[in-house]
């Protein structure tokens, strides 16, 4: 018979990878610490949209849940710049018109819980995880009225977020290594609202970046016609959350640098003095399992700061391959743990990596206009060297390759880059037979030193 299975956590991941457990005969029981958000508002001024890319849809799949989502979830083309001088500009994801979606993280959680039940789990909410008893795998929970109880679990994942029950009891046992890193910058949101017909107030198919060096705002559509907005902005110094106490400073702070955000941003005052200031968080642990009887998945495992829009989409891709390796191994869960970790634990430390570069990217190089004319540069070589080039934010939001490939990758397109922007005018360039030369051996050169590297579908 197949073991039963305990989850913390019916987030996105936890509910996802109940619906994959019961769809091959797995008794699942999820233990939710938050009360049930389909009945209950709940997390109000702390929602970044989701930024679904080709590894969430591929769980999504897997779940039955795509064509769904698809029906609610937005395609964004690329990036809209509103830059400080008032200027604005449109910076295309992919070379073939490739798209991330917005999509609404409350709805999406509410569907997967739903979608849960349907296959048979059961949900049990207010269940706060105190800790685990790792070797015997009790689980510690408390309800909402303080009264407590254990559970003894046969097979048990910590699907349960950054602060996860079970990845904190795996902290106290013996070889165990584990870390967090808070970054100086903090998150807020703030909301613009449809316009008057109902419609959207800016580019719908965009997701829209006012990039400011030491922070910035942006803004995902939602299918109402508005855009949830996030400001990301330093906790301390001048100018931060610390330093706007008042309404008038933060005014005048939005007014400096956000001018033609404000008009339509009616509510962007109350919005900021009430809305929760919540913090960015990456963890590590090693290891993400112990012995065939617990394991962790999603943000209990490798919690990233949100700036590549893959926290979601790895946790997702997380539980593909756990479906993937139940299919390969059976119910040998002590292979199948062990060959997880070694195929996510990577993945999950890379991604964690790209997440921090790409807020510097985000925040700061979007601005600068050599930055701008290198992504036009790689999308064309995409374009004229399929077989030998793709860029890394392909690889990593249109793609399965692996993440640490992705990241691997990114000190020899840094160096096949600066090469040919050292030539000068790229675009004029490549009608002079002579460079077209050039280039085939840079881009040779580039593909070699590559090739060693694992391309394959990982999940």
């Amino acid at each position: 018979m197949p073991r039963s299975v305990t989850i913390l956590g019916a987030g996105l991941v936890g509910s996802l990878l109940a619906i994959i457990l019961r769809k091959k005969g797995y008794n699942v029981t999820i233990y939710e610490r938050r009360p049930d958000m389909r009945k209950e508002n709940i997390g109000a001024g702390r929602s970044i949209n989701l930024a679904m890319s080709t590894r969430g849809w591929h769980a999504l799949e897997l779940a039955g849940l795509k064509e769904e989502m698809e029906k609610i979830a937005i395609p964004m083309n690329g990036r809209y710049l509103h830059q400080a001088d008032g200027t604005a500009a449109f910076q295309q994801y992919g070379k073939n018109n490739e798209a991330i979606y917005s999509v609404s993280r409350g709805e999406l959680n509410k569907k997967l819980m739903t979608l849960a039940e349907e296959n048979g789990a059961t949900i049990v909410f207010n269940q706060r995880c105190l800790k685990v008893d790792v070797p015997t795998n009790t689980v510690h929970l408390q309800d909402e009225n303080g009264k407590e109880q254990t559970v003894v679990a046969d097979l048990l994942f910590g699907a349960d977020g950054a602060f996860s029950g079970l990845r904190a009891s795996y902290t106290h046992m013996d070889r165990v290594n584990a870390a967090h890193h808070y970054i100086e910058h903090g998150y807020k949101e703030l909301n613009i609202p449809a316009a008057k017909d109902g419609g959207f107030q800016m580019e719908k198919h965009a997701l829209h970046i006012w990039p400011r060096k030491n922070f910035m705002l942006i803004a995902l559509p939602n299918i109402d016609g508005s855009f949830t907005c996030t400001l990301f902005f330093p906790f301390e110094g001048n100018p931060s959350f610390q330093s706007l106490k008042t309404e008038a400073e933060v005014k005048a702070f939005f007014e400096k640098e956000f001018p033609d955000a404000i008009g339509m941003m009616p509510t962007f005052i109350e919005d900021f003095m009430n809305n929760p200031t919540s913090s960015l968080i990456t963890t590590h642990i090693s290891p993400w399992h112990y012995q065939d009887k617990s394991a962790l998945i999603g943000d209990a495992a490798h919690a990233i700061v949100p700036f590549y829009g893959q926290g979601m989409n790895a946790g997702f891709e997380d539980c593909s391959v756990l479906s993937a390796l139940l299919d390969e191994y059976g119910d040998d869960w002590k292979t199948i743990l062990d060959v997880y970790e070694k195929k996510r634990k990577p993945n999950g430390d890379a991604v964690a990596q790209l997440a921090l570069q790409n807020f510097i990217e985000m925040r700061d190089k979007v601005a600068e206009p050599a930055f701008l004319e290198r992504k036009k540069i790689e999308k064309e070589l995409g374009k004229r060297y399929p077989n030998h080039f793709i860029s890394v934010y392909e690889m990593v939001s249109f793609s399965h390759t692996p993440y640490h490939t992705a990241l691997s990758c990114i000190q020899a397109q840094d160096k096949l880059l600066a090469r040919i922007m050292q030539e000068g005018d790229f675009f004029h360039n490549i009608q002079e037979q002579e460079f077209d030369l050039k280039l085939d051996q840079w881009i040779n050169d580039y593909h070699r030193s590559v090739q060693q590297l694992d391309f394959g579908n990982n999940a």
